[in-house]
């Protein structure tokens, strides 16, 4: 005899959604830039609650972590979309404000309709917001939205109030059964009444048997989780729900939680603790591929440091491990995004005006350089394309329109500052135009400029003597009112040596300031160079031990503290001896430092290939190195050869 399945597996149907899937995927694909990982990795995991919601025990948890503005939630209502979810898809903020509305998440569900037990999708948004710890990892006392580490955990939800629903509906079901009998005994019991024209029958007026109603059949269905269809039970008689209610109260299943294992839950955030650039919000000039090169070294044990920062460690287990980690948006990916949009503006106007636009590359870089924040996304991009593009095309349009030119070609002079048009190569219209990031670079006065570029030169002259790399980007002219530049490093593994090497780094700024300008000249830009130049040296002895004089370890707190002023006449006097090797080895190459610095006020920027050459000239050989670089010691050959 042979056993039926529970489940019928419709194979056509699986490959037909399946099919579904990848086209899906690929329209995903064209609609964001930059993310094309994130897709195929999110589309493979949700693959079998799509496909096969009937075999899963528990519910789908996708974790989304990246920085702002990179598309996780639009892209998760794209998907809502294109799978048409949408009348079984919820957006939930969780939060530890105060508030009496909803305070649990199985009441948000309930408010939306899905909590049902069906397919559906939940999306946990902005989840940064919601922590159970404090910054110093005592737990909070939040009653909030427990019940969803009770979803994240086995994908069931308790009804917590069912037992006192179910008895108060009862109840009030019985109660007002026995006033009808009451009202039926007493009409019964009553004298007979005269003819009425109204009743020509004549005889006592029997009521009406009384129905449910539509309100009162959509919270008996949702409370005793009926079968019936709401308009069903609405057209039954009282009797009739009271008896099925008592029922359904009798074999108990009614009190049983919620399974929301065909329940797909996708929770976002940014994480800033794993981010660590995402400060970085002002930072215009720094290269998109430099950022995109620090975001590819997180990995889930960096999300999992950063959740464990936010959550108990219970918790923290309960998002799982599937994890997918946005990357920042490269250099080519934000050059992209800016044609895809020009292609549109230029589809749009032809097709709503008959106009012809061509847009030049320089308008493009305009863009790039005025509206690339790599940290914040793509907003600040579209933001600039309206600002540079839309706002002046549109006074473009109108003479276009008044001389029946339907030809427009947009160009900038970056030497002029002017945006140029020509209107059907007949008329040509200048308008004058700065970037606002531009306005700013233009605005750095000279003099700070050329103190700026001395400073970040003593740097990079320290750079790369010491580790043999030209930086990843120099530059003396920033979008900042304050002119502060920046020679940017590459990941430097902390031995030892390179303990020492970064400080000499840092020192070098300020040491090269005293020797070109003097003493008395020497800016206060220094602070943060010795901040971290001196934080680092009290690591060096007091945590790591690479001072033979004091071995033990002075990181401890409490009962296990050491006497740190021990230790302050170390840390002073190795400040002051590295200070003096690298004024020495700055002195060595004054001409190298004089030569980078004037080239450096002069064009704002050096890219490494022009640093490499001009160390050529002085003797040093450099090396460019990529974004994502790792300087560190050879030590497997040190190893092999032992």
């Amino acid at each position: 005899m042979s056993i039926q399945p529970k489940i019928n597996i419709n194979l056509e149907e699986i490959n037909t959604k399946k099919q579904r899937l990848e086209t899906i995927k690929t329209e995903l694909k064209r609609e964001f830039i930059g993310i094309d990982y994130i897709i195929d990795e999110l589309v493979d995991y949700i693959q079998i609650w799509y496909l096969m919601p009937e075999i899963l025990t528990r519910p789908i948890i996708v974790n989304l972590w990246g920085m702002t503005g990179v598309g996780k939630t639009d892209l998760i209502r794209k998907l809502v979309s294109k799978l048409e979810y949408q009348d079984r898809f919820v957006e939930v903020e969780l939060s530890n404000g105060e508030s009496t509305w909803n305070s649990n998440v199985s009441s948000i569900l309930e408010t939306n309709g899905v909590n049902d037990a069906k397919p559906a999708i939940v999306l946990f948004d902005e989840i940064q917001r919601f922590y159970t710890i404090d910054s110093e990892g005592k737990p909070l006392l939040n009653t909030r939205f427990q019940d969803f580490w009770e979803l994240l955990s086995d994908g069931k939800l308790a009804k917590r109030d069912a037992k006192e629903s179910i008895d108060d509906y009862l109840q009030r079901y019985l109660y007002a059964a026995m006033q009808r009998q009451k009202r039926k005994q007493k009409l019964k019991d009553a004298p007979p009444m005269p003819p009425d024209p109204m009743n020509p029958m004549g005889g006592n007026y029997d009521e009406e048997e009384a129905t449910v109603g539509v309100w009162e059949a959509q919270s008996l269905k949702k409370i005793f989780d009926l079968k019936e269809s709401v308009s069903e039970i609405a057209e039954m008689r009282e009797e009739d729900v009271l008896m099925m209610m008592q029922q359904t109260r009798e074999k108990k299943k009614v009190y049983e939680p919620i399974n929301h294992a065909k329940t797909l839950i996708i929770i976002s955030g940014n994480l800033d603790e794993a981010y660590s650039m995402a400060n970085e919000t002002g930072e215009t000039d720094i290269e998109a591929d430099i950022f995109r090169a620090y975001t590819e070294k997180i990995t889930i044990v960096d999300i999992k440091n950063a959740l464990s920062r936010k959550f108990k460690p219970e918790q923290v287990a309960r998002f799982g491990n599937i994890h997918l980690i946005y990357k920042s948006l490269r250099k080519g990916d934000f050059e992209n995004l800016i044609k895809e949009e020009i292609l549109k503006i230029v589809k749009k106007n032809k097709e709503h005006f008959g106009i012809d636009i061509e847009i030049t590359g320089n308008l493009n870089q305009l863009i790039y350089q005025n509206g690339v924040f790599p940290v914040q996304g793509v907003r600040p991009v579209f933001s600039s394309i309206t600002d540079i593009v839309e706002a002046n095309l549109s006074k473009l349009l109108f003479e276009a329109f008044m001389g029946n030119l339907m030809h427009i070609a947009m160009d900038y002079d970056f030497d002029r500052k002017k945006i140029v048009a020509q209107l059907a190569g007949k008329k040509t219209i200048e308008l004058d135009y700065v970037g606002k990031i531009d306005q700013i670079r233009q605005d750095n006065s000279p003099d700070m400029v050329a103190n700026i570029a001395v400073h970040e030169s003593g740097h990079a002259i320290a750079y790369g003597i010491l580790l043999g790399l030209a930086p990843l980007q120099l530059k003396s002219r920033v979008a900042s009112r304050y002119a502060q530049g920046f020679a940017f490093p590459h990941l430097i593994h902390l031995s030892k040596e390179n303990i020492i090497n970064k400080i000499k780094i840092f020192l070098a700024g300020g040491i090269a300031e005293e020797m070109i300008f003097g003493e008395e000249k020497a800016t206060i830009s220094r602070s943060f160079d010795r901040e971290e130049a001196t934080s680092m040296i009290m690591e060096y002895i007091r945590k790591y031990g690479f001072d033979k004089n004091y071995q033990a370890y002075y990181a401890h707190s409490g009962p296990y503290s050491m006497d740190l002023s021990v230790t302050d006449w170390a840390i002073e006097r190795m400040i002051r001896d590295l200070t003096n090797e690298t004024k020495e080895l700055l002195e060595k190459n004054q001409d190298f430092l004089v030569f980078l610095s004037k080239e450096l006020a002069q064009k704002g920027s050096l890219k490494p290939v022009e640093v490499v050459k001009i160390a050529e000239q002085f003797g040093h050989k450099f090396e460019v190195k990529e974004e994502n670089y790792l300087h560190l010691a050879n030590y497997e050959g040190i190893l092999n050869q032992s």
